[in-house]
């Protein structure tokens, strides 16, 4: 056998319909189109998101576009102006005791310091992140300023290594 003798065997293929030769050909009148109406024209071809007029889902849904990244990290802002209010001289502040004086609703999200407000008393700062500006207020002030987090993670890089 050579691959000129090749073919499938028969019966197995079937010729396309011929569309719009006539009813005895079996596809004559409105050629499988339906009767009248925009898409049964010649030529007729619909753009992409047509909706025959009406406001398409793409110009309705305006705000919908854009991009949200999965993996942002939404941290709780505390100003430096808060902890002269709320804090005593000299205290640890943690997100569970800014919890507990009304500072933090809940504990889900991390916690960040901000320099909004003066910042006169020393405190012992302990948060997940903190402002350059925030930093220098708080050790201007004679505190100390701890990232949580980051003692943890140069511990487990130091036991990779």
């Amino acid at each position: 056998m050579h691959a000129n003798e090749l073919a499938p065997p028969r019966g197995a293929t079937r010729n396309r319909k011929r569309l719009a030769r006539g009813n005895s050909a079996g596809g004559g009148t409105y050629a499988g189109k339906g009767l009248k109406g925009q898409k049964s024209r010649s030529g007729s071809k619909i753009r992409l998101g047509f909706e025959g007029g009406q406001m398409p889902l793409i110009r309705r849904m305006s705000t919908l576009r854009g991009f949200n990244n999965k993996w942002r990290v939404a941290y709780q802002p505390v100003n430096t102006g808060t902890l002269q209010e709320r804090c005593e001289d000299g205290a640890e502040v943690t997100p569970e005791s800014l919890l507990a004086i009304g500072v933090l609703r809940h504990l889900r999200e991390p916690v960040k310091i901000l320099a909004r407000g003066e910042l006169s008393r020393p405190l012992n700062v302990h948060a997940h992140k903190i402002s350059a500006a925030a930093r220098a207020r708080i050790e201007g002030a004679g505190g100390t300023v701890t990232l949580i987090g980051e003692a943890e993670a140069d511990t487990e890089t130091e036991a990779e290594g």
